[in-house]
């Protein structure tokens, strides 16, 4: 048979679960500790958009339907306390599943956690890492052991193939949109001659492999193709196929990692091709120190309680027809009695269509704001992160999310009208907003908030290897011009 779907038996994955309950842990805890370093610039009182701000103008528009419409925490208080105290909760929650402590009931208060941030952060928190670690994160509630203590266990064999389908869902989807996009880039596959000069982040690494002949991206791109549309079909392979599948996912995934900085994205996805493994290559690969301190200390549970069983029945069909529903839809318009389940679920952010780059970005415009306290010498806020000085080595910030900087990526590709955060981060620059500057490498107006203040636009390319060589530089750009009008502050705030 092509496709197996032979039956497998639980104890043949305790270790897996061992293993992917604790790096998803991990994982999460990098994502809540990267977003409370920038949570009172980001949603703060003083931030750039206040979630206070924000759930107000929600409760006075939608009424009680803003309840549902926006599942957080913060209705009860959304000061800059409660966020802080959300984060801290989510770092030591992240830290007790790691250690084997409570871990089905903290990975269900870890998942309500990230929503709740998700359901305020506005723009800075809906990228797709966030609702893949948020559906990744629900279905480990019911992968994990409901012990207090550490234990052992056989999983669910339904969570475990609902986790799998995620992963084909999260590979095969990208392959999909890049090839019903109608993007000519991937057509003729030169999309990858642009791609890592014009990514969001540009590591060092993505400059050199940049420097590659366009044969070998065009190579690179059939092979990506090949690997986003064909090799997702090994997960439902018999198990020797499936592991070899499981390789060249994480390899892929790898290649990523190493040339662009996706914050927790590719070590996400690394860890959901685990799934595809079993308990007897961990023991072939792993030295026996590593399976004798799994083993330590950790007591037996000989299957999962009553209740949990009762929810797993529940929930695995209703996961997999949503999910099916969003999947048909990337390939068919559907109608709209279909679509319904979809907006009920919707604001869970648990259940997803995933898919970058469908449309390739082909220039790099970036984006700098600019103050000035006479109208005429304007000085320069530089980011942490983003491109800036032409001599400056790109960064590599990953697996932490500089939000703001990923931000401006994506305003530069449009404009301030459909970027009012943009606006409000001026504003608040004005202000002198200590949230918010410290968000910034460098503040040009220490002592007093400029008067002025106005976004301008560069275009960036790489520069050339030769090039490189001989200026230091690791980019060239090329003044566009005003990217919003010029700001003024009120004329009683500059007396005061």
């Amino acid at each position: 048979m092509l496709f197996s779907f032979h039956r497998e038996s639980a104890d043949q994955f305790i270790l897996i679960r061992w293993i992917f309950i604790r790096l998803l842990a991990v994982i999460y805890g990098i994502a809540f500790l990267s977003f409370w370093m920038q949570v009172d610039g980001l949603i703060g009182s003083q931030g750039i958009m206040p979630a206070e701000q924000f759930l107000s103008l929600v409760q006075e528009q939608l009424g009680w339907d803003g309840y549902v419409k926006v599942p957080t925490v913060f209705w009860l208080a959304a000061d800059d306390w409660m966020l802080h105290f959300v984060c801290l909760a989510g770092v030591a929650s992240a830290v007790l599943v790691t250690i084997g402590i409570c871990q089905g009931p903290l990975l269900l208060l870890l998942w309500g956690l990230y929503l709740s941030l998700g359901s305020v952060g506005d723009v800075f928190l809906s990228f797709q890492w966030d609702i893949l670690l948020l559906e990744a994160g629900f279905l480990a509630i019911w992968f994990a052991p409901w012990s207090v203590r550490p234990a052992h266990g056989p999983p669910s064999l339904s969570i475990l193939w609902l986790l799998r389908w995620l992963l084909f869902r999260l590979i095969l989807m990208s392959g999909i949109v890049k090839l019903t996009s109608g993007d000519p880039s991937w057509r003729d596959l030169t999309a990858l001659t642009y791609h890592y000069e014009t990514q969001p982040l540009p590591s060092w690494t993505a400059w050199y492999v940049h420097q590659m002949p366009e044969w070998f991206h065009s190579i690179s791109a059939l092979i990506m193709f090949g690997i986003e549309v064909l090799v997702p079909l090994t997960i439902f392979m018999p198990r020797r196929i499936r592991i070899i599948g499981c390789l060249i996912l994480i390899l892929f995934q790898t290649g990523i990692l190493i040339t662009g900085s996706y914050t927790f994205f590719n070590w996400l996805a690394i860890l959901l091709c685990i799934t595809l493994l079993d308990d007897k290559v961990i023991k072939k690969c792993s030295p026996g120190r590593l399976l004798a301190f799994i083993s330590a200390g950790k007591h037996r549970i000989p299957d999962a309680p009553s209740v949990l069983k009762k929810a797993i029945v529940v929930i695995t069909p209703c996961i997999l027809l949503i999910s099916s529903i969003q999947f048909i839809g990337i390939l068919t318009p559907l109608p709209e009695v279909v679509r319904e389940p979809l907006r009920w679920v919707g604001p869970f952010r648990t259940i997803n269509t995933y898919g970058l780059f469908a449309i390739m970005t082909t220039v790099r415009p970036e984006i700098f704001i600019e103050g000035s306290q006479d109208g005429e010498s304007w000085h320069e806020y530089t980011f942490k992160w983003k491109p800036g000085d032409i001599q400056d080595r790109p960064s590599y910030p990953a697996p932490h999310q500089p939000r703001l900087d990923w931000q401006m990526w994506f305003a530069a590709l449009g404009t301030y009208q459909n970027n009012p955060w943009l606006l409000n981060c001026m504003v608040r620059l004005m202000e002198g907003s200590a949230p918010v500057i410290a968000l910034f490498r460098s503040n040009p107006f220490p002592d007093t908030p400029p008067r002025y203040i106005r976004a301008v636009v560069y275009d960036y390319t790489f520069t050339t290897y030769k090039t490189g060589q001989e200026t230091d530089a690791w980019w060239k750009r090329e003044y566009m011009g005003l990217y919003t009008p010029v700001l003024k502050r009120p004329e009683s705030e500059i007396d005061d």
